[in-house]
C-alpha cells in the first residue's frame, strides 16, 4: 500500500502545484519519484512529528494541500495535541497518512503497534477517517482527500497486501463496499486484515458456510444505511478489526445499531482486544495470538452458526 501511496501522491504533484509531502524521516528512497518532479515540495521533517504536524497545518491554512506521512503511532499518538488544535480545530485541509497500521510492525513491539488510532481520531471532531483495505480503495481515497476542504486521516498497511476488489475502481467516501456476498454470517471490517476474512470465508465454504465480507473503509463518515441493510439480511454480523476493542469499528457498529434502533442481528466482535502485546513476533504470529487470523475466524463462525441453527 505504501508504494501505491508514493505513486499516487507523485502523480497528484504533477497535476497540482499545491500538493506538498511531509515525511517523518521515512520513505526517502520510496519518494525519489516525487522529489524528481516536485523537489521543492518534499520536506523531510525528521523525527519531530509534532512539529511536522504544526508545519502542515500552517501550510494548509496558507492555501497548500499537505500530506503528512510516517509510521502510524508517530503520526497520531505522538502529535495528538497538534492534530486536535492545529489541524482539527482550524478545520485545516491536512491529509494525515499513517503507514504500517495495526500490527504491521508487530515484531518491533508496542511502540510500533497502532491499536488505538481509530479510537483517538474518532474522539476528535471534524476529521474524516478512512481505512482502505487494499491499494484500489487507497488510490480512490487519496485522490478524494486531495480535494476535500477539511482534515482527513488515512490508515494504511505496509507492503505486499493483495488487492481484494478485483476490477472495481469506483469508491465513495461514506460508502461501504461489499467484497463477497454471503448468507447467515457477514464479516465487516476495514484495512488489510480483511484478507484474513476472505481466506476464512473460502475455508468455510467447503464446509457449507456462506460468509459475506464487507469493507467499511469509511469510518467517518460512516455508511449507516449499508449497516442497516446488512443487519436485516444476515443473522450474524461479525466485526473484524486490527484495532483494540474500545472506540473502533466495533464501538461504531454497536452505537449505530442502538442509536438508530435497527435491532435484529446478534452482534459479534473479533478485534485485537485491550492491553499491550508483550509477546513479540511477526504480524501473522500476533494475529493468531489475538485470534483474528483465518483459522480463528473459521472456528469462531462455526461455533456461532451451530449455536443458532
Amino acid at each position: 500500500m505504501r508504494n501505491t501511496f508514493a505513486r499516487v501522491i507523485t502523480e497528484l504533484s504533477t497535476e497540482r502545484d499545491d500538493i506538498c509531502l511531509l515525511s517523518g524521516d521515512i520513505g526517502n528512497r520510496m519518494f525519489e519519484g516525487f522529489k524528481k518532479v516536485s523537489p521543492d515540495r518534499f520536506f523531510n521533517c525528521g523525527i519531530a512529528e509534532a512539529n511536522m504536524m504544526s508545519v502542515a497545518s500552517g501550510m494548509a491554512l496558507s492555501g497548500l494541500r499537505p500530506f503528512v506521512y510516517t509510521i502510524t503511532p508517530f503520526t497520531t499518538t505522538r502529535c495528538l495535541e497538534q492534530i486536535k488544535i492545529g489541524v482539527a480545530y482550524h478545520d485545516s485541509p491536512v491529509v494525515i497518512v499513517g503507514t504500517g497500521s495495526g500490527l504491521s510492525y508487530s515484531e518491533l513491539g508496542a511502540t510500533h503497534h497502532s491499536l488505538e488510532d481509530i479510537a483517538i481520531m474518532r474522539a476528535i471532531p471534524e476529521i474524516r477517517i478512512l481505512a482502505p483495505c487494499d491499494s484500489v480503495e487507497l488510490e480512490a481515497h487519496i485522490r478524494n482527500s486531495a480535494c476535500f476542504n477539511g482534515p482527513t486521516y488515512i490508515r494504511i498497511g505496509k507492503k505486499g497486501e493483495p488487492d481484494l476488489h478485483g476490477c472495481k475502481t469506483t469508491f465513495e467516501v461514506g460508502r461501504g463496499n461489499e467484497i463477497r456476498k454471503g448468507a447467515e454470517v457477514c464479516i465487516i471490517g476495514y484495512g488489510p486484515i480483511l484478507i484474513e476474512a476472505i481466506m476464512a470465508a473460502n475455508d468455510l465454504e467447503a464446509d457449507g458456510y456462506n460468509v459475506g465480507v464487507v469493507s467499511m473503509s469509511s469510518i467517518r463518515p460512516f455508511d449507516h444505511a449499508l449497516l442497516k441493510r446488512l443487519n436485516e439480511e444476515y443473522k450474524h454480523i461479525l466485526v473484524l478489526e486490527e484495532h483494540g476493542t474500545v472506540g473502533g469499528l466495533w464501538s461504531l457498529v454497536a452505537e449505530s445499531l442502538v442509536e438508530k434502533e435497527y435491532g435484529g442481528s446478534k452482534l459479534h466482535n473479533k478485534s485485537a482486544g485491550e492491553g499491550f502485546i508483550h509477546h513479540l513476533g511477526n504480524q501473522a504470529f500476533s494475529r493468531e495470538l489475538k485470534e483474528i487470523d483465518r483459522g480463528s475466524l473459521g472456528r469462531y463462525i462455526k461455533g456461532v452458526v451451530k449455536s443458532t441453527r
